[in-house]
C-alpha cells in the first residue's frame, strides 16, 4: 500500500459521472465540480476535516465532459480505512452524493502509485450522430449531432496522420510553462450504432482542448469541407488555426486511466513528472 507515512493508507477510488451539471472536474469557489462534490461527500463519510478530504485526480475534465473510468487517490487515517472498509464506504459514498456521480471502486493502492502522474495513457471516446432526425433524446447528453452526413473512411485517413509523438501546440490552449508535446497512442473512428459513430482518442496526457480541437478537425474532414491531409498540415504549422473547430464538450467521455504493474509505478511517476521536449530528429 502506498502511504504519506506509517499511520495513512493511500486510496485509489474509480470514478464515473455525468458531467452536464458540473463545472468540470476542479474545485472552483461558487460552482458546482465533481471535485468539490466527491470531497464533500468523504469528508461527511469519513468524519475527515475538508482539507484532509483531498483528491488527487487523473485528469481534469472541463465542463460538460463525463467520465466512465475517471481515478483519484486520497490519503485517509489507518484506523479509519480500517473501520470502513471498501464495500461499506462505496454504499456510503452513494447514499450521500448526488445521482450524476458515482464511486464504483475504492481500494488501498500498491506502493508508488499517483492518480495524476503514474497513469500509461488515459482513453476518451467522442460520440457523434449524423442521424437526419437528429440525437435519439436518451443519448441528447453525450453525443453531439452534426448536421451534415459524415465519411468516417476520410476521417480515419486523416487522423493516421496525427497518431504519434508530436507538438500539438495547433489542437492545444497554450498554458504558461506547460509543454505541448504528447504521444498519441491511437485516433480512430468506428460504427456503434445506426448513425452513431464514436472516436476513440488514447494519449499519454492531452493538453487542454486537445481531444475536441482534433474532432473538429476530423469532422470538417468527414463533411467534406477538408481535405484528408489538413489535420496534419494544420499539426505541422504547430500554431492554432481558426478554421480548427473545437466542438461541444457534451459528446466526449473519459473512458479509462490505464496504469503500469505495481512495481513500475514510482518509476512511470518519475518520468511523467519530467517537462517533455521533442527530439530535433522528430520535428524535421
Amino acid at each position: 500500500m502506498e502511504t504519506s507515512d506509517s499511520a495513512h493508507v493511500r486510496l485509489r477510488l474509480d470514478i464515473a459521472y455525468d458531467g452536464t451539471d458540473f463545472s468540470g472536474w476542479a474545485e472552483q469557489p461558487g460552482r458546482r465540480t465533481v471535485q468539490g462534490e466527491l470531497q464533500a461527500a468523504l469528508s461527511r463519510v469519513l468524519r475527515l476535516p475538508q482539507d484532509a478530504a483531498r483528491l488527487t485526480v487523473a485528469g481534469r475534465t472541463d465542463a460538460g465532459v463525463h467520465a466512465r473510468g475517471q481515478v483519484a487517490h486520497l490519503d485517509v487515517p489507518g484506523e479509519v480505512w480500517a473501520a470502513e472498509g471498501a464495500e461499506r464506504l462505496l454504499r456510503r459514498l452513494a447514499g450521500v452524493l448526488p445521482p450524476d456521480v458515482r464511486v464504483h471502486g475504492a481500494a488501498p493502492a500498491p506502493a508508488g502509485f499517483d492518480a495524476r502522474f503514474s497513469p500509461l495513457f488515459r482513453r476518451y471516446a467522442y460520440r457523434v450522430s449524423d442521424a437526419p432526425g437528429g440525437v435519439d433524446p436518451l443519448r441528447r447528453r453525450d453525443v453531439l449531432w452534426n448536421r451534415r452526413p459524415l465519411d468516417t473512411a476520410a476521417m480515419n485517413l486523416a487522423a493516421a496522420g496525427l497518431v504519434g509523438e508530436h507538438d500539438f501546440a495547433a489542437f492545444c490552449r497554450k498554458r504558461e510553462g506547460a509543454t505541448t508535446v504528447r504521444e498519441l497512442l491511437r485516433l480512430e473512428w468506428r460504427t456503434e450504432g445506426e448513425r452513431l459513430y464514436a472516436a476513440t482518442v488514447q494519449a499519454d496526457a492531452f493538453c487542454h482542448n486537445m481531444v475536441r480541437a482534433l474532432v473538429g478537425a476530423l469532422l470538417a474532414v468527414g463533411e467534406g469541407r477538408r481535405d484528408t491531409g489538413w489535420p496534419a498540415r494544420v499539426l505541422a504549422a504547430g500554431v492554432r488555426d481558426s478554421a480548427v473547430h473545437v466542438v461541444a464538450p457534451h459528446g466526449l467521455t473519459l473512458e479509462e486511466v490505464a496504469y503500469p504493474p505495481p512495481e513500475e509505478l514510482g518509476a512511470r511517476a518519475a518520468v511523467t513528472r519530467r517537462v517533455r521536449t521533442l527530439p530535433c530528429s522528430a520535428a524535421d
